[in-house]
């Protein structure tokens, strides 16, 4: 895959104060590239729930070519992907960001599904910034991406 049409990547989930952290971040790092030196940075923010329940909010930014192509990969392995080229128009925004919902526990199992618990938001490299535009890039990407995988 020559070229990548995303600016970035970025990762969000929250940890609740029932959850595993360390098994929450297991299941965000499974869309997210290994280093042989060091670890993908997770940034990790503290927020209270409506009750007073603390609530981790872990997050990552990819922006490297390399790792942003190594987080389209994953989604290859999505059983619906064609459900996701089909859906693209949905997905995309007028402020040309692709937006996905991955589920957490599948992911801690080391599986990409759609579902509730991973956000993925993607800014699609569009000129001009333009819906269509974006939308167009992405399909192309995606396609290649299923073509290849």
């Amino acid at each position: 895959m020559p070229q990548i049409p995303l600016h970035y990547v970025d990762l969000r989930t929250f940890c609740y104060a029932t959850e595993d952290e360390k098994r929450v971040e297991e299941a965000l790092r499974t869309f997210l590239p290994d280093r042989d030196d060091e670890p993908f940075e997770i940034e990790r923010v503290e927020s209270e729930g409506h009750y007073g329940d603390r609530i981790l909010v872990l997050s990552a930014r990819v922006e490297n070519a390399d790792d942003v192509r190594y987080v389209l990969s994953r989604l290859a392995d999505l059983e619906s992907f064609d459900d996701l080229i089909d859906e693209l128009d949905e997905r995309v925004t007028e402020n040309t960001e692709l937006f996905l919902r991955l589920d957490k526990q599948a992911a801690f199992e080391g599986d990409v599904r759609l579902g509730d618990g991973i956000t993925f938001r993607g800014k699609v490299e569009a000129y001009p910034a333009k819906k269509e535009k974006a939308v167009e890039n992405a399909e192309e990407v995606l396609e290649r991406l299923r073509d290849e995988h």
